[in-house]
């Protein structure tokens, strides 16, 4: 059993507006936390000044017109080089990158094989810098109409057609758990193929508390007796005191 890495998300941190970038970044800090991310390239010095690491930033725009449309992909790929050379700079671990959405006249099959071709041309960049591109799994019934990357066996499927150390998928877990459920046994049967997680509480994103129907201590305990190594980031709206809802999922995922 490995302790899982945990991360908070900038835009969730900073939504009620209650506290300024280094008080939560020391907050972060002095809760356990190792890392926080997805804040934009000004505030991640906020983010290192605090001792944190920065575990993720957005790869490439946008998330509705992406990479599986062939015509993006020149576009996409100077924004993922971009996107690499900061994360060398500052020391991220991940690169979220996003599929788009379905469009007539492309199959699930066929987006997926553009989504491939797109991100076989980024990997060696990638490996060589140590960055991961991680295509998110989103909800396309509540939040992302129409996006399609929205089944974990169409992301593993993806990576798998890519087969580079660098490309796994972002596992959202308030996302999968709207599309798919049977949340723990997919995570386990696909654990290779998943570079990164997102929490929140189902319905509402918000905290993971008694108020919604994911159960997370059992899929905290089933991630970290995978040995899992990369990072669990909290991308939920906190209903109440933001440093106390960080503290209380941090505590919920200190499983070692």
């Amino acid at each position: 059993m490995t302790r899982i890495r945990q991360s908070f998300v900038w835009w969730c941190a900073n939504a009620g507006g209650d506290y300024t970038p280094e008080q939560l970044c020391k907050a972060a800090k002095e809760i356990g936390y190792d890392a926080m991310e997805m804040a934009t390239p000004e505030n991640l010095h906020f983010i290192k000044d605090a001792g944190l690491d920065i575990s993720l930033i957005i790869g490439h725009q946008s998330l509705k017109d992406g990479m599986n449309r062939p015509e993006n992909h020149s576009r996409i790929c100077d924004e993922l080089a971009e996107s690499i050379e900061l994360a060398t700079e500052w020391g991220v671990h991940t690169l979220c990158c996003f599929s788009g959405d379905r469009y007539d006249g492309c199959s699930d099959m066929q987006g997926a094989e553009y989504m491939a071709e797109c991100m076989a041309k980024m990997a060696p960049a990638a490996e060589k810098a140590g960055v991961m591109l991680c295509p998110e799994l989103l909800n396309s019934k509540v939040d992302h109409g129409g996006y399609q990357c929205d089944r974990t066996e169409w992301g593993v499927h993806m990576c798998k057609m890519v087969n580079s150390p660098a490309v796994r998928v972002l596992y959202d877990i308030y996302h999968m758990q709207i599309m798919e459920g049977d949340l723990i046994r997919t995570i386990q049967d696909n654990i290779e193929w998943i570079g990164h997680f997102h929490t929140a509480g189902n319905p509402g994103r918000n905290d993971m508390d008694d108020d919604q129907e994911i159960y997370y201590p059992p899929i905290a305990r089933a991630i970290a007796e995978l040995d899992f190594e990369g990072y669990v980031a909290h991308e939920f709206k906190p209903k109440g005191d933001t440093i106390e809802a960080m503290r209380v999922a941090f505590e919920m995922f200190s499983v070692v």
